[in-house]
């Protein structure tokens, strides 16, 4: 396979380069996610863990190519830590009122940072141990997609992307994960991704295709579901890349 995966463990990059921290261990879970090729747009992922039964994780798409937007990188990976923290890890909250701050106040900081308006999407989820339930929410993204015994359902947008209006505002449902179950999130590079050929020119990659493997897949390894899809994607491609960010996060049930 000519594709090179970088997992959730990174070589040390620029010192401007936001850093994903090492993922949490999650008692009945685990998460991983995996980009193909060189970082070169606004993809950012996160995971960290909030209290005692919860873990925050993150999904990101920021507009621009890494070189001009790093200063956003920065300030969403700060705020999604100190905000997730806080909001998080108090005695006594409700999720959906915490996730629906969360998106409000990073949609306030990446304006900030960008000095106007600026798209990113972002799906963000927190994992609750005890229960095994997941209160998130999608701001513009691709749909997340959770796969059970029963088939793969969409987790779809729940609200508009981040960076663009002000008072934006988006829902946080929570859905229960069965045992297991597996939660899939790739970034719009993995949807878009091209295949020019004679026999499919300018044809992506597409939702559908992502659903397909993700079904297929066997393994309820979250790393080795990561690399499927991104194996796939990969091979897909009939010419070298066209610069976009291809990311695959997934969180996976396994008790």
């Amino acid at each position: 396979m000519r594709a090179l995966f970088h997992h959730s463990v990174h070589e040390p990059p620029p010192s401007s380069e936001p850093v994903a921290n090492d993922f949490p261990k999650i008692a009945g879970a685990e998460i991983a996610a995996s980009t193909y090729g060189k970082r070169v747009a606004g993809d950012f992922y996160d995971s960290l863990r909030v209290g005692p039964e919860r873990v925050l994780f993150g999904l990101l798409d920021v507009a621009g190519r890494r070189e001009n937007n790093q200063k956003v990188l920065s300030v969403a990976t700060e705020m999604f830590r100190t905000l997730g923290t806080e909001l998080f890890s108090r005695a006594d909250f409700n999720e959906a009122e915490a996730m629906i701050e969360l998106c409000h106040r990073l949609n306030l900081g990446l304006m900030e940072a960008a000095g106007g308006v600026i798209s990113c999407p972002a799906f963000l989820g927190c994992y609750h141990e005890k229960f095994g339930t997941l209160c998130y929410t999608n701001a513009g993204h691709i749909p997340g997609l959770m796969r059970d015994s029963s088939g793969i359902i969409e987790l779809a947008s729940t609200g508009l992307p981040l960076g663009l209006f002000s008072h934006a505002t988006s829902d946080a449902p929570t859905v229960g994960l069965a045992n297991g179950a597996a939660l899939l999130l790739v970034s719009r590079g993995v949807v878009e991704g091209r295949c020019k050929s004679d026999k499919a020119e300018d044809q992506e990659f597409g939702l559908e295709r992502v659903k397909e493997r993700l079904q297929a897949e066997p393994s309820q390894k979250a790393q080795t579901v990561a690399a499927s899809i991104l194996g796939a994607v990969g091979e897909f491609t009939c010419q070298p890349l066209v610069p976009d960010d291809m990311t695959a996060l997934v969180f996976v049930r396994d008790a």
